[in-house]
């Protein structure tokens, strides 16, 4: 019987072969993320405000999408080392399910609550309505996204990460290619301003779901996509989110920070949520192959879990560390030598420059101490330990950095707000190390005893 790689392939070839791929389609996305507010800035700065203000709810998409595939994957990439191919199959089933449903909750969250959501944040009605115009199509559309989710992730838990790079990366490209032309009506299509760069987002997301979808179909032995013989499954459901919820309420955490931020921000000036946006497009350069290298990781992770080889579990995750620190160093560098470059691709006025600035460099100094956090938070994540992610998250966002950035904003004016990111990170890393500490005794220790004594046996009767 052919051995999966996730369990022979030497680990360092293994995790840029699983990583690469999904660190280049990150990237491609990333791009996206900047052209596309790079257009939405030529129709007006409020314009690139409500696309920012618009930003927590669609967090929250990305974070109901990001965490029902946390579970997926780690439950189909260790059921498949424990050689479980019937549990891969059920839990691979039921998560299609669940996205289906999120996708439906969303729709009604865009049709019926996106002015309010609007009207929360700013009485400026030119953003409330340019705001409401985009988020609504974003939602009532958004089963696209969540199907790219859900296809995407089983790719990913069965090694087949090559795929979701051309997945995501077409999807990402048509994207681009269709906000020009639809939010400035080239070729003969009407001008469609902001609502032109929601459907173009939307219509890449349908052609990247529908193209994931081929690939399980055609390419993905592993798994077997029938939901009429795997029905949706009480204790799978509960499984995917026990494992999940814990990083849905973590990623949601996000939306609450950065709506609350958006509220601090504006009782100065709406172009400085506007950076705070703008902030959001740049990091994701950074933080995107990062995340990308991370869901190369965490299948090998469970897998090696699964199959009981902890040797390769620990050199997996100490080479995403140096991989992801690196990463992080340079980012940290472009943003303090490229600054005024990076906002000038937004258009960006002087007023804009003169936050931006020191936003970004102060911000970007929390960088290398999330490479750290992040690959060990999603190494606990792949051993079952989702809770401890959103421990540490709540920590983080809510308990430090909201208080703390209300505080300098009030004491020391807008420059100091930015200081909270740091700050929250470093607190962040004392709490990861903690946590990580414990489950490496009770989680992983075990496994080498075991290794160890097995070993032992098999030499004495040798």
């Amino acid at each position: 019987m052919e051995q999966n790689k996730m369990g022979v392939m030497p680990v360092n070839k293994l995790l840029i072969s699983m990583s690469l791929p999904m660190m280049i389609s990150m990237l491609v996305q990333a791009l996206y993320n900047i052209v596309d507010s790079m257009f939405v800035a030529q129709l007006s700065e409020n314009a690139l405000t409500a696309v920012s203000l618009a930003f927590p709810a669609q967090n929250l998409m990305i974070a109901v999408g990001t965490g029902t595939g946390v579970g997926i994957n780690a439950l189909i990439s260790r059921s498949l080392g424990e050689k479980n191919k019937e549990r891969a199959n059920l839990i691979a089933n039921n998560g299609l399910m669940l996205y289906i449903i999120s996708g439906i909750c969303f729709a009604i969250f865009g049709l019926f609550f996106s002015g309010i959501f609007f009207r929360a944040q700013t009485s400026d009605a030119e953003i409330v309505q340019l705001g409401t115009d985009y988020l609504r199509i974003c939602c009532l559309l958004s089963s696209a996204v969540f199907m790219q989710f859900g296809f995407e992730r089983i790719l990913q838990a069965t090694g087949r990460t090559f795929y979701t790079m051309l997945t995501q990366g077409m999807g990402a490209i048509i994207n681009i290619i269709m906000d020009p032309i639809l939010i400035f009506g080239l070729f003969g299509v009407p001008a469609m301003g902001i609502k032109g760069a929601a459907i173009a987002t939307v219509f890449g997301q349908v052609c990247a779901a529908c193209l994931a979808c081929w690939f399980n179909k055609k390419k993905n032995d592993d798994i077997v996509i029938n939901p009429k013989k795997y029905s949706l499954n009480g204790h799978a459901v509960k499984s995917i989110y026990a494992i999940g919820v814990p990083s849905i309420c973590m990623a949601s955490i996000g939306s609450i920070m950065t709506f609350g931020m958006n509220k601090i921000l504006l009782a100065f000036t709406s172009t400085a949520a506007a950076v705070f946006g703008v902030y959001f497009k740049l990091q994701s350069f950074i933080f995107m192959p990062v995340f990308g290298m991370n869901n190369g990781m965490v299948p090998i992770i469970g897998f090696n879990y699964g199959a009981r080889k902890p040797d390769r579990l620990m050199q997996t995750m100490r080479l995403a560390t140096k991989y992801a620190m690196t990463m992080m160093t340079v980012g940290t560098i472009v943003f303090w030598v490229f600054t005024r470059q990076l906002l000038g691709i937004f258009n960006a006025s002087e007023q804009m420059l003169a936050i931006g600035t020191p936003a970004l460099r102060f911000i970007s100094l929390s960088f290398l101490l999330a490479g750290f956090n992040i690959i060990r938070i999603s190494t606990m994540q792949a051993l079952g330990h989702g809770v401890v992610s959103l421990t540490v998250s709540v920590m983080r966002q809510l308990f430090v950095l909201l208080p703390c950035a209300f505080i300098f904003s009030r004491i020391w004016g807008l420059n100091a707000t930015w200081l909270a990111f740091p700050l929250a990170e470093l607190a962040a890393l004392a709490v990861t190390v903690y946590f990580f500490r414990k489950v490496y005794k009770n989680e992983i220790q075990p496994i080498f005893d075991e290794v160890a004594a097995r070993e032992a046996a098999e030499k004495a009767e040798a």
